[in-house]
């Protein structure tokens, strides 16, 4: 029953993600040849402090709310009100910091911007409980329809204005835009409605959990979003943009399967926190199944990186495609910190998960700090270092509280990988050998690799593979008897 559950969810949030994210990314192609990498840079120099505004505003209670079993209407109303004064004072604080923002970068156009975002984070509170609660009944089919909508307006908008030569102002008002709509149906779609009560009991008991998790997301935003400082201030917005570019390119195919994965872990995890070998068991086919996609998805695109660059956004991005190149490295093991992480917040481990969080931030940013004295270079290749070291933290407190230590995790993905690893050098060999344009060689790297992976799982059996093929097959046959049926 939990498995079918698990899968069901799994299918609507991943339809949601891919959807969702898809449509963004043919937006942002589009926006990429009509805007320049000094303009996407300028937008990225204010995602650190937007970014650590907005962990301020949720302040860990979404997880606090999906995560315990026993909520009721005062707690989620209490969630809201909270939320939304938040929303407020961080809108109010991003508005009063937006001229020393400026200042600091030299670059007065970063008042007016820090206003749009800000008020942006206000808007984006007015939904958030209507979100995490669509979260917890693992409805994703609402979630899908809402952000569809939203971002083809929204991204309408933004193509109409960055034709139009409004440059930067294009991407601002997109954000907002979207935040705008998907608040707006979020209320539509959903019919909880806060009441006017706020319990100082239900805060004190959701923060208990929740503040860990509020200054576990400073941490991590402050660290993945440190670069925007580092860079935009060191090399100058250009370098940002074109970082930028290969960071969101990256994160593609890796915010699906994490998106995915955020959204469905904890509330299935919760659901099974207290029998620890199903909680194991539902680890172990999650890590398979989502390392399956994501290691032949990093490692095909380190591979592919230059004729994808220069067919998707054109001739003046290809500085992005070194730094794509490594990023997608430090991307491999990704899905494997979101798993790890999600199976302690499950336990109800929110202490320990800060610490964890203190402890490799900190070594993270020793990292980035070094490799920013050695160039954009240095800054990438430092997250390829700091994930090696994360997920070994993770995993060493998995086989404390789950027995399921690192060597097992990796042994259970390690075919995959190797298969993967082949495959990578084929594709790459593959684009060198003859002198194709951009366009083919993309084409024909991506359906080799495609070919030689599938190829490689059959012939080796990868658990992985045979239980995704039979799943499809099973939901095929089901859907071939209800039509005869009919």
């Amino acid at each position: 029953m939990l498995k079918q559950k698990a899968i069901t969810a799994t299918l609507w949030s991943g339809a949601d993600i891919f959807l969702r994210q898809g449509l963004q990314f043919v937006i942002a192609v589009v926006l990429a040849r009509l805007l320049s990498p000094e303009e996407f840079g300028t937008i990225a120099l204010l995602y650190l402090f937007v970014g650590l505004a907005g962990a301020f505003v949720d302040s860990g209670f979404s997880a606090a709310l999906i995560q315990r079993q026993d909520i009721t209407l005062t707690d989620e109303s209490t969630v809201f009100w909270f939320n939304l004064g938040t929303g407020a004072l961080m809108a109010a604080a991003l508005w009063l910091l937006a001229p020393w923002i400026a200042d600091f970068y030299g670059m007065p156009i970063l008042v007016p911007l820090t206003g749009v975002l800000a008020l942006n984070l206000f808007v984006s509170a007015l939904g958030s409980v209507h979100g995490t609660l669509l979260t917890k009944r693992l409805d994703f089919k609402t979630p899908m329809k809402i952000g569809a909508i939203a971002t083809t307006v929204s991204g309408a908008a933004g193509i109409l204005m960055a034709w139009q030569g409004y440059g930067v102002w294009a991407l601002a008002m997109q954000t907002l835009i979207s935040t705008s709509l998907t608040t707006l149906m979020l209320w539509a779609f959903n019919t909880w409605r806060p009441v006017h009560e706020f319990s100082l009991t239900s805060a004190r008991r959701l923060f208990g959990f929740g503040s860990y998790l509020l200054m576990s997301g400073l941490l991590d935003v402050a660290y993945n979003r440190i670069y925007t400082l580092l860079i935009g201030k060191l090399y100058g917005v250009r370098e940002l943009g074109f970082y930028n570019r290969a960071d969101s390119t990256k994160q593609m195919p890796v915010g699906v399967l994490t998106g995915i994965l955020s959204r469905v872990a904890l509330p299935i995890f919760s659901t099974a926190s207290g029998d620890k070998e199903k909680l194991r068991r539902g680890m172990r086919h999650a890590l398979r199944g989502m390392m399956l996609i994501n290691v032949p998805m990093m490692l095909g695109l380190m591979a592919t990186a230059e004729p994808l660059v220069h067919t998707l956004f054109g001739e003046q991005w290809l500085s992005s495609v070194p730094p794509l190149q490594v990023l997608a490295l430090a991307g491999l093991l990704w899905p494997l910190h979101v798993i790890n992480l999600n199976v302690l917040m499950a336990q109800g481990h929110s202490r320990l998960f800060f610490k964890l969080e203190v402890v490799k931030k900190l070594v993270g940013t020793v990292l980035l700090l070094i490799g920013a004295a050695c160039g954009v270079m240095g800054i990438a290749w430092s997250q390829v270092v700091f994930g090696v070291v994360a997920f070994g933290i993770n995993a060493h407190y998995t086989r404390i509280h789950l027995n399921y230590s690192a060597w097992q995790q990796i042994q259970d993905f390690l075919p995959a990988l190797l298969i993967s690893v082949v495959m990578a050098f084929l594709v790459y060999g593959l684009g060198r050998l003859l002198p194709w344009n951009a366009g083919l060689e993309l084409m024909a790297q991506v359906l080799t690799g495609v070919a030689l992976f599938v190829v490689g799982c059959t012939i080796f059996r990868i658990q992985a593979y045979r239980d995704a093929s039979e799943m499809i097959t099973a939901q095929f046959r089901k859907k071939i008897v209800v039509e005869a049926s009919v």
